[in-house]
């Protein structure tokens, strides 16, 4: 069984950066694709960034330029580093995987909360 789970979300100040991590645990024999993903009060979950196992990397026009995703496959964990956080970037940020042929898991999510 694989579990991801996700740590580094918080209270921030706008502008300020956090550090998102995904770990995944468990029985895995390859991860592929991972991202993640963001789900606001009221609004669908939305996508904020996905990274192949090569480290080719794919984000939502929103998060290009401030976000950035990457990966290190030896941890099984994936991160992405948040810079120039708005008030808007406020959601619960769920980590997804990839754990073989099309077997997706999910995060159990952290909050962020960005005040102005």
């Amino acid at each position: 069984q694989v579990q991801l789970v996700e740590s580094g979300g918080g209270l921030v100040q706008a502008g300020g950066s956090l550090r998102l991590s995904c770990a995944a645990s468990g029985n895995i024999f390859r991860l592929g694709l991972m991202g993640w993903y963001r789900q606001a009060p009221g609004k669908q979950r939305e996508l904020v960034a996905t990274i192949t196992a090569g480290g080719s990397t794919n984000y939502a026009d929103s998060a290009k330029g401030r976000f950035t995703v990457s990966r290190d496959n030896a941890k099984s964990t994936v991160y992405l580093q948040m810079n120039s956080l708005k008030p808007e970037d406020t959601a619960v940020y769920y980590c997804n995987a990839n754990v073989g042929g099309w077997n997706y898991l999910w995060g159990q999510g952290t909050q962020v909360t960005v005040s102005s």
